[in-house]
């Protein structure tokens, strides 16, 4: 969880909403992990932010104050173009001028009046014969399980590059028929699912997941007050994967204090405080969570949102200090190939 994990996205009902958008790492863990990762995140970026350090604990105070306020009222809400003001409304109303066309175009070029996918070097890289392959094979497989077979027939596919938590991960770019025509074809992402980072250090025992893939697409369908588009979780040979459409619809707000004022800042931080209390109630009650009941009760405890701040501005320090060891191991060419 940090200021990166929220975004816009087209969800399955066609309506655009702005929501926590990675579960890669979701796991049956304490929630006020999430409450102390997401405030070291403020913490972490607010120089790259331009955000003096008083003015960052300020952000922290407000994330944890609204969130602990957004749990007290025991009810989830969303967040739409036209239930939210401030930098979310503004991104919100902006992807209403955006085109399919010009989305594919910036990952594709045309030859012959046809769509391939653009091998940049930066957001695709080439795969081999191999590879093309078997995820080709195996969305003919996928295709023939569908109503619209010819939606999914692959057009072209790429490994793509997007996050630096993906570094590593089997990762691809599908460009498919979709609904016909140089713009009606769809992208789409397929990623693949490694277990979560949190489990080794959670002593509660784990529901029992199929894969890892499952997991992700479980709890993300859970937590989302709407799933995105086409998400489901897919098997492909021994490894699991997430499928999802990549829509114009999905982007983040820009966060740059030489754009935006504190206040905007803190509208922003209440937001995304809201949209977490909001997926720890959803979740609520299923396979060994508290109840909300107990969420409620937790939330009207003051004591602890004192503490979790001392735990992030301790956690931010050992960021830095992780970093710099990196950065030292890096130049010594610790990891040189």
């Amino acid at each position: 969880m940090h200021l990166e994990n929220f975004g816009s996205y087209k969800a399955d009902n066609r309506l655009v909403y702005f929501d926590i958008n990675d579960f890669d790492e979701a796991a049956l863990a304490p929630l006020t992990w999430d409450v102390i990762r997401l405030a070291t995140s403020i913490l972490v970026a607010a120089p790259t932010l331009g955000l003096p350090k008083d003015e960052a604990k300020i952000l922290c105070q407000t994330f944890l104050e609204s969130y602990r306020s957004a749990l007290a009222t025991g009810k989830s809400y969303w967040v739409e173009r036209d239930n939210t003001t401030g930098m979310v409304h503004y991104l919100l109303d902006s992807l209403r001028h955006r085109q399919r066309c010009d989305f594919l175009d910036r990952y594709t070029v045309l030859k012959e009046k046809k769509r391939h996918l653009m091998i940049d070097g930066k957001k695709a890289l080439p795969i081999t014969p191999k590879q093309r392959k078997k995820i080709i094979e195996w969305m003919n497989f996928f295709a023939e399980k569908q109503s619209d077979k010819k939606f999914f027939q692959v057009l072209d596919v790429a490994k793509r590059v997007a996050g630096t938590g993906s570094l590593g991960v089997d990762r691809y770019l599908l460009l498919v028929h979709g609904r016909g025509g140089i713009n009606g074809n769809y992208l789409l992402d397929l990623k693949q699912s490694l277990p979560s980072s949190l489990v080794p250090h959670v002593n509660v025992p784990q529901p029992q997941w199929k894969t890892d893939a499952e997991r992700t697409v479980t709890l993300q369908r859970r937590m989302q007050a709407v799933s995105m588009a086409f998400l489901q979780s897919v098997k492909i040979g021994k490894q699991s994967y997430v499928l999802r459409a990549l829509l114009p619809t999905e982007d983040r707000v820009t966060l740059d204090l030489t754009l935006n004022s504190l206040k905007e800042f803190q509208a922003l931080i209440t937001v995304m405080a809201g949209l977490v209390a909001s997926a720890h109630l959803r979740s609520s009650g299923r396979d060994g969570s508290a109840i909300a009941d107990d969420l409620i009760a937790f939330s009207k405890k003051r004591k602890w949102s004192k503490q979790l701040l001392t735990i992030a501005n301790d956690s931010a320090m050992q960021v830095e200090k992780d970093w710099i060891t990196y950065c030292t191991a890096y130049d010594d060419g610790i990891f040189a190939c």
